[in-house]
């Protein structure tokens, strides 16, 4: 089969941005990933664009990505848009890879932005979150979740559990759910979760792109606001708004280009929520995406040397280590805890500091983290860079459906043949 390789990545610093749109967030992010590659927009044949919430927000449907692009001077070639939830960018990315597959193209490009911060519609900025899960079944979705581990709850606990909370995500309620049901079954504990934050704050100090540059410990995200239990403030990932670009290439192209600095995408897999029991974790979406995604690359978890996980909480990051094979089932706290997935440790995760400090702009979250993998894989992530990293690994999940993310995706990432 023949390969296709990443040529350049390219993406925004992540915050709150009120005076930006989606446009203006997105040409820099493609000029950066077409400047790396070494090419003009020209050269580029078709667009696969990735956001989640300019309609929801802005009331700009079906064609943002013709929108966005425009204004740089595309014309007449292919414009897709996608939307994969917190997904949306990994799809992007995975479709733009199998038009190259199929012998369409040659250069192509995955766009993915977003905005979350609309400081003049609080109120709708959260509300747009249960479009992640099935609005006919969203009550239903969030009472079963939520309901998880509930015996686990300490008694001096009150119990903050709100579909109709402010100032969050409804979604944080079902991580918490899901992290009770986990912290019941293999002990896992709020001290090993708040390990994850605490390393991800630390490692974020090392990215210039980071929405927060903010150290903690494991007490001060003990200590910080409680969200829902077992969760604090600073174990969720923030609102804010950001782009990404990846510019894919086929052998042919990528001969022109030379090797490099090429990538290889040495597999790509998109699986979607299956029925289960919650316990029941190796038929989990992550895992089955990452098994695939293993005997696709023909290489193994002890491969790995760097990886970048969706911890939209950092509970899900325990979760998905495991599910990834980083580790054995119900020991992504202990491991987290004893320094394992820090940056020197056995398999660094979040490097860049998670979505919990770096930011989650939702359409372009995927490409962040490809981006991230691509810079540790080309020995150019600076103070924070993986000692001789050569495979990496990405898994990004989006939305809920059943007990489960609704859409998962997994990348692994490799050095191209010279």
């Amino acid at each position: 089969m023949s390969r296709v390789y990443i040529a350049g990545v390219g993406m925004t610093k992540l915050g709150k941005f009120p005076t930006l749109s989606v446009t203006d967030l997105v040409q820099k992010a493609v000029l950066a990933a077409l400047a790396d590659a070494g090419l003009e927009l020209k050269a580029v044949e078709a667009a696969w664009f990735a956001n989640s919430r300019q309609g929801q927000m802005e009331g700009q449907n079906s064609v943002r990505g013709q929108c966005a692009l425009r204004s740089m001077g595309w014309q007449s070639n292919a414009i897709v848009n996608v939307e994969n939830a917190c997904a949306g960018g990994s799809t992007a990315f995975n479709q733009a890879m199998v038009s190259i597959l199929a012998g369409q193209y040659d250069i192509v490009i995955a766009v993915g932005a977003d905005k979350l911060f609309y400081p003049e519609k609080k109120e709708a900025m959260f509300n747009a979150f249960r479009g992640g899960a099935d609005v006919h079944l969203v009550e239903e979705t969030f009472e079963r979740l939520t309901s998880l581990g509930a015996s686990i709850v300490p008694s001096d606990i009150v119990s903050d559990i709100d579909i109709n909370a402010t100032g969050r995500s409804f979604f944080m309620d079902i991580y918490a759910g899901i992290a009770r049901q986990h912290m019941a079954q293999f002990g896992t504990t709020p001290e090993q979760i708040a390990a994850s934050s605490a390393k991800n704050h630390s490692h974020a100090l090392t990215n210039p792109y980071a929405q927060y540059h903010m150290p903690m410990s494991v007490d001060d995200v003990l200590a910080d606001a409680p969200v829902v239990w077992p969760l604090t403030r600073a174990m969720c990932a923030p609102i804010g708004d950001g782009a990404a670009a990846v510019v894919l290439v086929s052998e042919k192209a990528a001969k022109q280009l030379g090797s490099g600095r090429l990538i290889d995408i040495a597999a790509s897999v998109i699986v979607s929520s299956s029925d289960r029991e919650p316990g029941d974790y190796d038929q989990h979406a992550g895992r089955l995406a990452a098994y695939k995604a293993y005997e696709r690359a023909g290489v193994g978890p002890s491969e790995m040397n760097v990886a970048e996980v969706h911890d939209a909480t950092s509970f899900a990051e325990i979760l998905q280590i495991e599910n990834l094979g980083l580790c054995a089932r119900g020991e992504g706290g202990p491991a987290t805890q004893a320094g394992e997935t820090t940056l020197g440790g056995r398999i660094p995760v979040n490097v860049s500091g998670g979505l919990v400090s770096k930011g989650h702009p939702i359409g372009a979250t995927g490409l962040i983290m490809i981006h991230d993998i691509v810079m540790q894989l080309r020995g150019e992530a600076g103070r924070g860079q993986v000692e001789g990293a050569r495979f990496g690994i990405v898994e990004n999940g989006g939305g809920f459906w059943g007990v489960e993310e609704a859409a998962t995706a997994v990348h692994i990432l490799g050095p191209a043949a010279s």
